[in-house]
């Protein structure tokens, strides 16, 4: 009998250790929710009054993450619980999607990794200074302008479909922008043009260094990751087929240039008031007419 109850337990805390955790960072070099403890050192070893925290559940992670966000409330810490695995997600690139309406088109959070990092040791540091906004209602993150940016698109891939996109900047900001897509209406076209338009306002302001917020995947991982590979291929990819949104990520990575850009994912609908702003903005926009 003791054997087995020492078997049992053993087997339990074994099943508890293999569980992936989530490392959440409400200020670093890029805030976010990280699979591993190596990406969470790398965004806040050496970062001045850095603040992260790991847990079990993934929307702990999440709200411990939007309390530091722009225009979020404080909310209490969870406690911080036991270490974990690695775990790797690879990147491949995502066809354009036919859904049928802006609810349908947000796809759910998907957790990425983009390189190992070589692990160092990292006292926890819990002090939180919350980003600081502007007279100009800028908010930032160390001296990094914070942007959301979302893209809509009702009756995505049919005949009707109408797209708008949002950037929202803040609350009452002078910049924040509803405007309907123009050209081909889809869903994938309005996130790209979205991030496009934030980019253009940054710089019409002067502004060198952005965070911009986004809930596709699609878009983060077409500009960091796919597009170098598309330009070297005749904009081709990987599987040989025309890229479908070429002139978009032209733009898009042509504006890219001359400013530094952290691109951060946030999931769609989740509670996070910068990206729920600039859905609305963005739902907004793809009720007005086409300029």
């Amino acid at each position: 009998m003791l054997r087995w109850l020492v078997a049992v337990l053993s087997h339990s805390c074994f099943v508890s250790r293999g569980h992936s955790m989530f490392y959440a960072v409400r200020r670093g070099r890029r805030t976010g929710v990280f699979r591993t403890w190596a990406e969470c050192q790398e965004q806040v070893n050496r970062f001045p009054s850095a603040s992260f925290k790991k847990f079990a559940v993934e929307k702990d992670a999440w709200a411990f993450v939007r309390a530091g966000l722009p225009g979020q409330q404080q909310q209490p810490q969870q406690p911080e619980l036991a270490a974990v695995t690695q775990e790797n997600v690879s990147q491949r690139e995502e066809p354009e999607l036919n859904v049928l309406c802006c609810n349908a088109c947000k796809r759910p959070y998907e957790q990425s990794t983009n390189e190992d990092h070589v692990a160092k040791r990292v006292k926890h540091d819990e002090v939180y200074s919350a980003p600081t906004v502007t007279e100009d209602k800028f908010s930032y993150m160390g001296d990094f302008a914070v942007v959301y940016t979302d893209g809509c698109c009702s009756g995505n891939g049919r005949n009707r479909a109408r797209a708008g996109i949002g950037v929202y900047w803040g609350p009452g900001h002078p910049l924040n922008t509803s405007e309907r897509l123009p050209g081909r209406q889809t869903n994938q076209r309005a996130e790209i043009h979205a991030a496009c338009k934030a980019i253009e306002q940054a710089k019409s302001q002067n502004i060198k260094k952005l965070i911009i917020y986004t809930d596709s995947k699609f878009t983060i991982n077409g500009i960091t990751s796919w597009v170098d590979n598309w330009k070297t291929n005749g904009w081709r990819t990987s599987s040989g087929g025309s890229v479908i949104n070429k002139e978009d990520f032209e733009r898009l990575d042509n504006l890219s240039k001359g400013i530094e850009i952290q691109w951060m994912h946030v999931p769609g609908h989740a509670g996070f008031q910068g990206n729920e702003e600039a859905d609305r903005l963005a739902r907004e926009g793809a009720s007005k007419q086409k300029s």
